[in-house]
C-alpha cells in the first residue's frame, strides 16, 4: 500500500491555519508509538545536559513534527530539516515562518548520501527514513562526519522482524504494507556494525514495537490507513473510531516505552561520536 498519499492528505487537511497544524502535530505525538519513543530519548538526552545543543539536523523532516519539538525541547539551538520532497520543504517553511520561528528552524531540499557539515550538529535525528534508503553506509558515513564528538545520532526504523508489516501480501506479489521500503527492515547487529564502520564509537539499539506496542500501532495506524485507502467517507468517521481505540492504545503506548522489549518490529538506535 502506497502510504505517502494518505500522509500526504492528512497534512492539507490540517494545514488551513498554525492552531490546526499545530493540533496535528500533537496528534501524532499521541498517536504514534515511535513518536513516543523519540521524544522519551530527546528528553533523556535534553536532561543529561553533557552537550550544549546549539545545532540540529532533522534528516528526513516529513511534515516538520520533530523539528517543532526540538525547537520548544532545545530553545536555543538552530534546527535544519532536510528532506527530498520540494513541496513539504516549502510547507515547513511557511509554517514556521508564520509562527515566528523561521530564524530558529529552517528547511531545505537535500539528498542524504550527499549531503555532509563536517562537524557542525550536535543531534542529529532520522525517524523512519532510513528504510527509504538504499545506500544506507553512505548516509551514516555522512551523519558521522556531520556530528560534533560527544553529539547523538537517533534512528528510528523497523526492524527485520516484520517492521515493514512482511507478513502481508497483496495479489500482486507485494511485500510489505508500506510499499516505499527499499528493505523490509534491520537486523540489530548489522545496523550496529555499519554505525561503527562509519565512525561511531559507540552504539546503542533496542527494540520498539514489541508485543503491546505492535497491537496498538494496528489499531492506531494500519487500521485507519487501510480505511482511508478504501474511501475518503472514513476521513469523518476517523474522529469516533479514535475516541473508542485510543485510551486502549496510549495504555499499550505506554507499557511499549517502559519495558524492555525481547522482540519489536521496530529498532531504536542511539549512536554517538
Amino acid at each position: 500500500m502506497h502510504y505517502d498519499p494518505i500522509k500526504r492528505q492528512l497534512g492539507n487537511l490540517f494545514n488551513s491555519s498554525p492552531l490546526l497544524r499545530r493540533l496535528f502535530y500533537r496528534l501524532l505525538d499521541l498517536l504514534l508509538l515511535r513518536a513516543w519513543h523519540v521524544n522519551k530519548t530527546l528528553k533523556s538526552f535534553q536532561s543529561n545536559g553533557s552537550v550544549s545543543v546549539k545545532n540540529v539536523l532533522d534528516a528526513g523532516s516529513g511534515f516538520g513534527q520533530y523539528c517543532y519539538g526540538i525547537s520548544r525541547l532545545f530553545p536555543s539551538a538552530k534546527i535544519l530539516g532536510v528532506d527530498v520532497k520540494q513541496e513539504q520543504i516549502d510547507d515547513c517553511n511557511q509554517f514556521f515562518q508564520r509562527i515566528g520561528n523561521g530564524d530558529r528552524v529552517s528547511f531545505e531540499v537535500a539528498d542524504l548520501t550527499q549531503y555532509k557539515a563536517p562537524g557542525k550538529y550536535n543531534l542529529i535525528l532520522s525517524v523512519d527514513v532510513m528504510e527509504h534508503i538504499l545506500e544506507d553506509e553512505m548516509v551514516f558515513k555522512n551523519f558521522s562526519e556531520s556530528l560534533q564528538s560527544g553529539g547523538m545520532l537517533l534512528i528510528s526504523t523497523p526492524s527485520d522482524q516484520g517492521g515493514s508489516d512482511t507478513d502481508h501480501h497483496d495479489e500482486e506479489g507485494m511485500h510489505g504494507f508500506i510499499e516505499e521500503h527499499v528493505r523490509d527492515g534491520y537486523n540489530m547487529e548489522d545496523i550496529r556494525k555499519k554505525l561503527m564502520t562509519a565512525g561511531f564509537s559507540t552504539v546503542e539499539t533496542s527494540y520498539t514495537y514489541g508485543k503491546y506496542g505492535s497491537v496498538a500501532w494496528k489499531l492506531s495506524m494500519k487500521v485507519p490507513i487501510l480505511l482511508l485507502g478504501f474511501s475518503k467517507i472514513f476521513y469523518l468517521l476517523l474522529p469516533f473510531y479514535y475516541v473508542i481505540v485510543f485510551p486502549f492504545c496510549a495504555i499499550l503506548n505506554y507499557i511499549d516505552v517502559n519495558r524492555t522489549n525481547e522482540r519489536g518490529t521496530g529498532l531504536l538506535v542511539r549512536a554517538y561520536k
